[in-house]
């Protein structure tokens, strides 16, 4: 999944980014405010990460331009001023929580990790369609009890579809969240990762929709 990152602290932006790839995401990373406007108004992301203090335009603008156009990724609201007013207004333009620094990795990817979930409808860590389940902490994928031997980009295949169970995905947006803003994207590259997943499982859990996309989906109860 690609995540935005809008931070003008280089070391904290770094760090960031460092630990939110070690999870398996996939990171577009900004310092500048109307840059970083400009990369959420135009792309596909699953979460944006947005610090308040920007240079160009503030993180509340900001927040305040996307849920106006019409954007509902969620975010995640950084900042040094731990006002409790300016926590109130920020809620308010739309963020989905928030986390003052300084912070622990650890409590900036767990907080990730739920508001990604929640805006799939999804509330536990661990996601079961059928026999297949999803561990988000540990990232990991497990089929019958049984561990599935997944690459980075496979993971993240298989995650953001379990994430979406029951939608429909279509090609052009699973690109554009396995890969950086900074990639050039295969036109077939999906359709061959989609190939060596399948190959993997012992189950079928990815289905195709000709012309729409791949889709997960809980299986229809035994009559």
């Amino acid at each position: 999944m690609r995540i935005l990152l809008i931070e003008d602290d280089t070391r904290i932006r770094q760090d960031v980014t460092a630990a939110l790839e070690a999870s398996g995401y996939v990171v577009d990373s900004e310092a500048d405010g109307e840059e970083a406007w400009f990369l959420g108004d135009t792309e596909s992301y699953a979460a944006a990460i947005l610090d308040l203090g920007l240079p160009g335009m503030d993180g509340l603008t900001i927040l305040k331009r996307w849920r106006a156009a019409g954007h509902n990724f969620p975010v995640l609201v950084l900042t040094a001023r731990g006002a409790w007013t300016e926590r109130v207004e920020g809620i308010d333009a739309g963020a989905d929580d928030y986390l003052p620094k300084p912070f622990r990795m650890e409590e900036l990817t767990a907080r990730l990790r739920a508001i990604i979930r929640r805006s799939g409808g999804q509330a536990n860590a661990v996601i079961t369609v059928g026999e297949a389940e999803l561990d988000t902490r540990q990232m990991r994928l497990s089929v019958g009890g049984l561990p599935i031997n997944l690459s980075p980009q496979e993971y993240r295949l298989v995650a953001y579809l379990m994430l979406n169970k029951g939608r429909v995905v279509p090609q052009q947006e699973l690109s554009e969240h396995l890969q950086s803003v900074h990639f050039e994207r295969e036109s077939n590259a999906v359709e061959v990762l989609v190939g060596r997943v399948r190959r993997k499982l012992p189950v079928a859990l990815i289905e195709t929709r000709r012309g729409f996309g791949y889709i997960v989906e809980d299986p229809e109860p035994a009559q």
